[in-house]
């Protein structure tokens, strides 16, 4: 049985009812589901990560990083491809590892350390960069100036320069008589040096003798040991790096033998059994690098986006290491602290 047919559509005279037609399919194209295909592929961006230090490290850290980046709307898997390079303690492995990068064509290039973000400007002039925790980027030759960076570079500073004379301050008020203090740098890291030159000034002002230990690779640690052995100082200011973080255990563990007091840059030493640490949050460090990330991969660009620096920074103490070396830790010291490991 035919269906019925519209009665009005014969009274329709027939140029119009072919300009109805050609409407009609011309709509039909328009709101096509070809044309807003929730299936489309969205673009995979590819990002490198360039370290001066190992995976097992900066494990921690790391997911830090892919958490802010996937509160950001960025998945590794999905719409991102993150290539990791580590130098594994040896610094000088980094440009090798930042050109490597550049010639695998990524999109951006995030380095975790002063010396990756020097290698990484020194491989490209034209991939944005971010860097995660540079002591001083207008010293190192990284950014015109924090407001300002110009160039392919910009991301975290964290102002370690300035934060290195508290750390001898805190060592002085819980060891009023600590007169001879020994410190263990990398000096192959510019921001080392940047933060040892503070960290001098202090101890002029403070009347304190610093024993510089350098240590610009795993195997000059027990060196360094030997040295602070036959030194015998009071105390101990370990500037963290790619060095020193991997092998934090190893430092910690020479100071509780030698019954010395040390204080480090970040909590990680505290939480192997160091007595205290004053600075940043790398964790946290990590997860505000991935805002850079975020804004460059939408469209900013380096030289408009200006450096950032922390505003907080948190003392740990650990009272069981304290009580070990038979150190009263002052009560002025206690109340300031963000956290207290009993």
């Amino acid at each position: 049985m035919n269906a019925p047919r519209c009665p009005y559509l014969r009274e329709v005279p027939l140029s119009i009812r072919l300009v109805l037609l050609v409407l009609t399919f011309g709509l039909g194209i328009l709101v096509s589901p070809h044309v807003a295909d929730p299936q489309q592929p969205a673009k995979v961006v590819r990002i490198g990560y360039l370290s001066g230090s190992s995976p097992a490290t900066f494990k921690h850290h790391v997911a830090g990083f892919r958490d802010g980046l996937r509160d950001l709307g960025w998945i590794e898997g999905q719409n991102l491809i993150i290539e990791y390079r580590w130098a594994e303690g040896s610094t000088e492995r980094l440009p090798a590892l930042a050109a490597e990068l550049v010639r695998l064509k990524v999109d951006l290039i995030v380095a975790s350390s002063t010396p990756g973000a020097q290698a990484a400007k020194h491989a490209t002039r034209e991939i944005p960069i971010v860097f995660a925790m540079v002591s001083d980027p207008v010293a190192s030759g990284l950014v015109a100036s924090l407001a300002h960076p110009g160039g392919n570079v910009t991301g975290w500073s964290n102002i370690l320069p300035e934060m290195s004379g508290k750390l001898l301050e805190l060592l002085k008020e819980a060891m009023p008589g600590a007169s001879r203090i020994a410190v263990l740098y990398d000096p192959a890291n510019p921001g080392k040096a940047l933060e040892l030159k503070e960290l001098r000034a202090a101890a002029r002002v403070l009347g304190v003798t610093l024993q510089s230990l350098e240590v610009p690779s795993p195997k000059e640690l027990e060196a360094a040991f030997s040295a602070m052995t036959r030194r015998r100082p009071d105390a101990l200011i370990t500037f963290v790096d790619a060095v020193t973080l991997p092998h934090r255990q190893r430092i910690v563990e020479f100071a509780a033998k030698s019954r010395l007091p040390a204080i480090y840059q970040v909590r990680e030493f505290v939480e192997a059994g160091g007595l205290m640490s004053y600075g940043l949050s790398v964790e946290r460090q990590m997860r505000r690098a991935a805002y850079f990330v975020d804004k460059l991969l939408r469209g900013a660009k380096p030289a408009d986006l200006p450096v950032e620096q922390p505003t907080k920074f948190e003392l740990v103490i650990n009272l069981k290491t304290a009580k070990a070396l038979g150190l009263t830790i002052p009560q002025s010291i206690l109340i300031r602290a963000d956290e207290v490991i009993q």
